[in-house]
C-alpha cells in the first residue's frame, strides 16, 4: 500500500514541476476562496494560492517524501508501530503542502500547526527518556512561534481580513511576530537548540524535516513576505543569520556524531538564506532552499544505511573505511558533501555562489565581510573532515559483519542522487532566466576558491597535529553545548524561576493586579479618551498578554 502512495506522490511531484513551467512561461497564478462562515462583517475564510513557486516547492517536498515513504518500508521493517510512524509522515507532509499554499494566516495555521504537533508525535517514537527531552524542547520552542502567529491574527482581525494582501497597510508590528515565528521555526539564534536535539528521531522523520518541512517552514514565509521588510529588519536579519552560521559552522567542524554534523550544517545553510533574504534576494533563497533540500535529505538517507550497517553507531570515529565496506554509498555521500560545500559544478554550487557574489557586490562592512568568509571556510572544513573520517581514517577497530544493502533503500537513494547532482543546473536554467551583471575583480572572484583550498589544507594539518589539553578540552565542551545555548534552555538554576517558592508572590501580586476586575476597570479608563481606537486596543493587549505568558512560562 505505502509503495503505490509513494508512487502516486512521485508521479504528483512531476506532474506539478512541469506545470510550474508553464505557470512560469505564461505567469499564471491561481486564487482559490472558500468561504467557512461570516460573523458581522468579518469573513472566515479558507484560502489557497498557487503559482510557479508554491508548484516548485510542492514538487520538492512531494519527492521527497515519496523516496522516504520507500526507504522507511525496509527501514522501520521490524519495528511493531510501523503503520502509525507512516501515518504521521503522511500528517506530516499534507501539514506542509496545506502551509505552503496558504496565503491566509488562519488557513496557514493549520499546516504550522500541523507540523509542530506531527513533529512532536515523530521525535518521540522511540519513546525514551532522551527523546521525550528532545521533543518538549522541540514543541516548546516552536510554541513560541505559534503565539506570535496567533498574536498576528488577533491584530489581523481590525482589518476583517487575515490575508497577507493587507499586511502593507500596517507592517512594524506584524513583521516582528513574522520574524519571531520564522526564526523560531528555522532554529536561528538563540532558538537553535532544539535543531540538533530532534536528532532523536528516527533517520527517514531527519531527512525530511531537515530538508524540504520543518525548518523550512519559516524561511519560506519570510520568502513570501520579503517586500515588507525594511532596512532595520534586514540588519537585524543579518546578524542573526550571521551569528547563526558562525555558531552551526564552528559547532560541526568539532562534533563526532554522524547526524548532529548533517543537522548543524542545516542551521548553517538555513542561515545563509536568511542572509540572502537580509540582502533583498529572494528569489536566490528560494533557489537555495529546493536545492538545499535535495542534497540533504540524500545525505541523512545515506548516513541511515552507515548506522545500520556498523551497530547503530553514529560516532563518526567509529566509522572508517567505508570504501571498501560500501564503495556506492560512499561514493554517494562524498559527492552529497561535496554539494554542500558548494563544489563546482554540483548542485549546491549555483546557488551558493550567486548568493556569495551578491554579497561581496554590496557595500559592507569588514567585520560582516570577514564573518561571512570565516563561516564559508568553516563549512569547507566540516564537509571534508567527514568525507576524511568516513572513507580514508582508518580505526583500530574490526568489524566482522555482512554489510547490508536493500533495494527498496537504495532505489530512493539513487533516485535522490540524480537530483541532487543536475537539480541545481536544471532550476538555474529556469529561474535565473535573466542576466545576472556581476562586476567583481580576481582577487574577490577567486577568494572563495582560497578559502576552500585553505579548509581541506587545515583539516589535513589539524587531524594530523592537533593535541587536546586542558583549553583544547574546555574549547571542544563548549562548542559541544552550542555556546551553552544547551544549558540555558534546558534548566535554570537561579531560585527566581522556581515556582514552588514564588507561587504565593505572584497570586498576592501579579495575578491580582492582572485580573478580570483589573482589566475591565483599565478598559472603561481608556475609552473615556477620545483618542482611543481599535488599534491602540490590540496594541495594549498584547502587550498584557506577553506579561502573562512570560509570567506563566517560568
Amino acid at each position: 500500500m505505502y509503495f503505490m502512495i509513494s508512487f502516486y506522490l512521485l508521479t504528483i511531484s512531476l506532474i506539478l514541476f512541469f506545470s510550474s513551467l508553464i505557470f512560469i512561461l505564461f505567469n499564471i497564478k491561481i486564487l482559490i476562496k472558500i468561504n467557512i462562515m461570516k460573523f458581522m462583517s468579518f469573513n472566515m475564510e479558507f484560502i489557497m494560492f498557487i503559482d510557479w513557486m508554491s508548484l516548485i516547492f510542492i514538487s520538492v517536498v512531494f519527492m521527497i517524501s515519496s523516496m522516504v515513504l520507500i526507504y522507511s518500508m525496509e527501514y522501520m521493517y521490524n519495528h511493531i508501530y510501523i503503520e502509525r510512524f507512516m501515518k504521521l509522515i503522511m500528517i506530516f507532509f499534507l501539514s506542509m503542502m496545506l502551509m505552503i499554499i496558504s496565503p491566509n494566516m488562519l488557513s496557514m495555521l493549520f499546516g504550522w500547526d500541523g507540523l509542530g504537533l506531527s513533529s512532536y508525535c515523530l521525535i518521540i517514537f522511540y519513546q525514551n527518556k532522551k527523546t521525550f527531552n528532545s521533543g518538549m524542547i522541540t514543541i516548546l520552542m516552536n510554541r513560541i512561534g505559534d503565539i506570535n502567529i496567533l498574536i498576528m491574527i488577533s491584530l489581523l482581525i481590525n482589518f476583517n481580513s487575515m490575508n497577507f494582501l493587507f499586511l502593507k497597510n500596517y507592517n512594524n508590528i506584524i513583521m516582528v511576530m513574522i520574524m519571531m515565528a520564522a526564526i523560531t521555526k528555522s532554529a536561528q539564534i538563540p532558538f537553535s537548540t532544539w535543531l540538533p536535539l530532534a536528532m532523536a528521531a528516527p533517520t527517514p522523520v531527519s531527512s525530511l524535516v531537515h530538508s524540504s518541512t520543518l525548518v523550512t517552514a519559516g524561511i519560506y514565509l519570510l520568502i513570501r513576505l520579503s517586500y515588507l521588510l525594511n532596512k532595520k529588519f534586514l540588519m537585524m536579519l543579518m546578524f542573526i543569520s550571521l551569528w547563526t552560521m558562525l555558531l552551526a559552522s564552528s559547532t560541526a567542524m568539532f562534533e563526532f556524531d554522524l547526524k548532529k554534523i548533517i543537522a548543524l550544517s542545516t542551521l548553517s545553510q538555513l542561515a545563509l538564506m536568511f542572509l540572502s533574504i537580509s540582502m533583498n534576494l529572494s528569489l536566490l533563497s528560494f533557489f537555495h532552499l529546493i536545492t538545499h533540500a535535495m542534497f540533504k535529505s540524500l545525505l541523512f538517507l545515506c548516513s541511515g544505511i552507515i548506522i545500520h550497517n556498523y551497530f547503530n553507531n553514529q560516532d563518526i570515529r567509529m566509522i572508517s573505511m567505508m570504501n571498501y565496506n560500501m564503495p556506492l554509498i560512499n561514493m554517494i555521500f562524498n559527492i552529497a558533501s561535496l554539494t554542500l560545500c558548494g563544489m563546482p559544478f554540483l548542485s549546491g554550487f549555483y546557488s551558493k555562489d550567486l548568493i556569495i557574489e551578491f554579497f561581496n557586490m554590496n557595500n559592507m562592512n569588514s567585520f560582516t565581510f570577514n564573518l561571512m568568509y570565516v563561516c564559508m571556510m568553516m563549512t569547507t572544513i566540516y564537509s571534508f573532515r567527514l568525507i576524511y573520517y568516513i572513507s580514508m581514517k582508518s580505526t583500530k577497530m574490526i568489524y566482522f559483519n555482512k554489510f547490508y544493502s536493500s533495494n527498496k533503500m537504495n532505489y530512493s537513494i539513487y533516485l535522490l542522487f540524480l537530483f541532487s547532482m543536475f537539480y541545481g543546473s536544471m532550476m538555474n536554467w529556469i529561474l535565473i532566466n535573466s542576466m545576472n551583471l556581476i562586476i567583481l575583480n580576481i582577487k574577490m572572484k577567486i577568494l572563495i576558491w582560497k578559502l576552500m583550498i585553505n579548509g581541506v589544507m587545515m583539516i589535513v594539518y589539524l587531524s594530523m597535529k592537533m593535541k587536546l589539553n586542558k583549553i583544547m578540552i574546555k574549547f571542544w565542551y563548549w562548542l559541544n553545548y552550542l555556546w551553552f545555548l544547551n544549558n540555558m534552555f534546558k534548566k535554570s538554576k537561579m531560585n527566581l524561576f522556581k515556582m514552588n517558592l514564588n507561587m504565593n508572590l505572584i497570586e498576592m501580586m501579579w495575578l491580582e493586579y492582572l485580573s478580570s476586575k483589573k482589566l475591565i476597570y483599565m478598559m472603561f479608563k481608556f475609552n473615556k479618551n477620545k483618542n482611543f481606537n481599535k488599534l491602540n486596543f490590540s496594541i495594549i493587549m498584547t502587550f498584557i498578554s506577553y506579561i502573562i505568558i512570560i509570567m506563566f512560562l517560568f
